[in-house]
């Protein structure tokens, strides 16, 4: 089951499983982030076992990004990307890390302030539709495990090329579809069982859990995303599966 990322035309999206008039999505998908803004860095470790570390260290490997580069985290809750991006552009470079909840943006700056990274960091709250940048202002963004939470993903990959310099690069690091029965019913199972148990015991809170296992299954596969990446203006569109497809990173070239 896949969200192709269009409108449907009849002024509903999903929400998880469920469908939402697309005025409310934005309300709902905020509700779930200021549940669990506080315990988000201990649930990523434990639901993915640490492994998201290595899928976010490859997505940076594959940003090219260097000293002086100007990046646009998305959706860059917790900080982890923009940590990183803050130390490689260095003194001359700048890392907006952007979110459109302004719980997850407090505690990433927090955390980022805590660490005494602050220099060349800003925040912004933004919505990934309608991006408040100029056009052609960054070399690289990245969204990371937020894409499938947007209501008009054709937008937001409009407004994130729009605002990308010529030669920029877009990375979307987001979980997709395996293509081994096993390892989907497997997937499965731990995602609608274990999950939301998870989520009860540490955050208290399962309901925010099931909707993001729902969010995870009703997103683009692997090609239907490239295909949006394509008609949103990307050329040099690439994908790379990891962890048997249960993440994938797209890059795409604002030509």
């Amino acid at each position: 089951m896949t969200d192709s990322g269009k409108q449907k035309h009849d002024g509903t999206t999903h929400f998880g499983y469920r469908d939402v008039p697309e005025n409310e999505k934005e309300g709902l998908v905020a509700g779930v982030f200021h549940s669990v803004a506080s315990s988000y860095d201990v649930m990523n470790d434990l639901m993915s076992m640490g492994v998201h570390r290595l899928w976010k260290r490859f997505t940076i490997e594959l940003s090219a990004v260097r000293p002086g580069h100007a990046v646009l985290d998305i959706a860059g809750g917790t900080g982890d990307l923009a940590k990183q991006f803050s130390r490689i552009v260095g003194d001359g470079g700048r890392v907006v890390l952007a979110d459109i909840n302004e719980s997850m943006l407090r505690v990433g700056r927090d955390r980022l302030i805590d660490q005494g990274i602050v220099g060349n960091m800003e925040f912004v709250q933004a919505n990934a539709e309608c991006l408040p940048f100029p056009d052609n202002t960054f070399d690289c963004i990245t969204i990371s495990f937020g894409l499938r939470n947007v209501t008009d993903k054709d937008a937001a990959l409009r407004s994130m090329c729009r605002v990308l310099k010529p030669g920029g690069r877009l990375l979307v690091l987001e979980f997709s579809k395996t293509n081994n029965p096993l390892l989907t019913k497997a997937y499965d199972a731990y995602s609608f069982s274990l999950l939301p148990m998870m989520g009860k015991l540490v955050a208290g809170d399962s309901e925010s859990y099931q909707y993001l296992a729902e969010s995870i299954r009703m997103h683009p596969d692997q090609e239907t995303l490239e295909g949006m990446m394509k008609e949103a203006g990307f050329v040099n569109t690439t994908y790379h599966n990891m962890t048997g497809g249960i993440v994938a990173l797209h890059k795409g070239v604002k030509p």
